[in-house]
């Protein structure tokens, strides 16, 4: 079975395939089918080793290795082959078991056969297979997500004492470097990361409605929740004891509310880069063979993070959604959560391409240092803050009021600002200090707090 891009409905499948290609083996009906396979495997060999069942004898090696080697060498082929078995059976879960029977007929496993499956409902397999693909799949964002707050770090370090005035409700505000600002996003972004990594997936494997039933009709002396934990953790999961027929689905909303928490800072994070090019703080290279505008030839735009920003809106539209719903369920089971857990792959897709656009913007930009240090002359209002405050500590009379007087809704020079102090009967020392300061020096700790990236 082949897809042409050109055909795709998702343009995650089709114009941004190949910036998401490996989310491909993880969220994929293949993905999914593949670690069916693997947690059947894993319950089977589990229920072998568990002494206490003597007619699910212990495996050989080789019999072991066998088993293993169907959920490690599980191929689009056999994928195909579940599918064909689903017609018949029109149960996909089901499907995935008569398979393994298939593929262990013959052999010395297939003895053993009927405790492939033993004891679950579908959706033991289908929680474990959900959270595995999750596990995979966050592993992947991760490190799409580290490379980028890499980047960030490096051109805060770079840019620590590059000035810039800043801007606050969009008016000329105090002072600050390009670098502490890049700080400010990449500890954001760490913070956000750390919740992200701190989710350990839950998942059960405890039958029909929770109660290992069926379980201890069969074997009433096995530790059967013991054994669950087992398999369940040595896939690198957490058990959660308490469920319904399905694990409840809250640590799957943590995680889709965490990454939207991340989501968000990115997104901000492009908008303020847009805004930044747009005033010329920041130019971008340009690349032989682009175009900006079919019309305007001058043009180089900020599609990359203009392509992130709205694949962030995509990615959390989404991600939000399944976090609200996945979290309610009709009393032991309904069939809802089944529908919405098949575009997890959805957000993550449209998350790993927006992250690989601003990754993309990132590379394109130089800092445009004579643009900084001209609009940081053309605004030396923003020293009436700390005149009026040297103002204060001296105990002049109305300090705030006299510089609201002199700066506001007005445009003011370096030698008005000066003459000001020179007038004010201040220290000596103080009136030097301030008579020194300029704009592009007036930035308190700015260049130690951008090395905290």
């Amino acid at each position: 079975m082949s897809l042409d891009t050109l055909k795709a409905i998702s343009p995650i499948d089709g114009r941004y395939a190949s910036k998401c290609s490996e989310l491909q083996d993880i969220f994929s009906e293949y993905g999914l089918i593949k670690r069916r396979v693997l947690v059947e495997c894993v319950w089977l060999e589990a229920l072998a080793d568990e002494k206490l069942i003597p007619e699910c004898k212990s495996l050989t090696k080789a019999e072991r290795s066998l088993l293993l080697k169907i959920a490690s060498e599980f191929s689009v082929e056999d994928a195909m082959r579940v599918k064909e078995i689903e017609k018949t059976t029109n149960h996909d879960v089901k499907a995935v078991e008569y398979f393994l029977k298939e593929k262990i007929k013959g052999t010395s496993l297939e003895k053993r056969g009927e405790f492939i499956h033993f004891g679950c409902t579908s959706e033991d397999i289908n929680n474990m297979s959900h959270a595995l693909m999750l596990r995979d799949g966050k592993a992947v964002l991760r490190a799409a997500m580290d490379e980028m707050t890499s980047i960030i770090v490096d051109m805060a370090k770079k840019y620590a004492n590059s000035p810039m005035l800043a801007h606050t409700h969009g008016q000329p505000a105090s002072p600050t470097t390009v670098g502490k600002e890049l700080a400010v996003v990449s500890q954001r972004l760490k913070r956000q990361a750390a919740e992200i990594d701190r989710l350990v997936m839950p998942a059960k494997m405890n039958g029909a409605v929770g109660n290992f039933n069926a379980h201890y009709s069969a074997y009433p002396n096995v530790d059967w929740r013991k054994l669950s934990r087992k398999v369940i953790e040595s896939l690198g999961l957490r058990q959660n004891p308490l469920t319904t027929q399905i694990e409840s689905h809250d640590g799957i909303a943590e995680l889709f509310d965490a990454i939207c928490r991340w989501n968000g800072v990115l997104l901000d994070f492009d908008r303020d880069v847009w805004m930044y090019v747009s005033m010329g703080y920041f130019k971008q290279r340009t690349i032989k063979g682009e175009i900006g505008s079919s019309t305007m030839p001058h043009k180089v735009n900020p599609i990359d993070f203009e392509n992130s920003e709205g694949n962030l809106g995509l990615a959390n539209a989404v991600l939000s959604f399944m976090a609200r719903k996945l979290a309610i369920s009709r009393m032991q089971r309904d069939l809802t959560d089944s529908t919405t857990l098949r575009n997890m792959g959805v957000g993550f897709g449209y998350t790993l391409i927006a992250v690989r656009s601003t990754i993309k913007g990132l590379g394109k930009l130089e800092l445009n240092e004579e643009r900084l240090l001209a609009d940081l002359d053309s605004n030396w209002e923003v020293l009436a803050e700390p005149i009026q405050t040297v103002m204060r500590k001296v105990g002049m009379d109305k300090p705030y009021e006299r510089l609201k007087e002199l700066t506001r809704g007005r445009r003011v020079n370096a030698e008005i600002m000066r003459e000001f102090v020179m007038n004010l009967p201040l220290p000596e020392e103080d009136k030097k200090r301030l008579m020194k300061l300029t704009p592009d020096t007036y930035l308190g700790i700015a260049s130690k707090l951008a090395r905290l990236a």
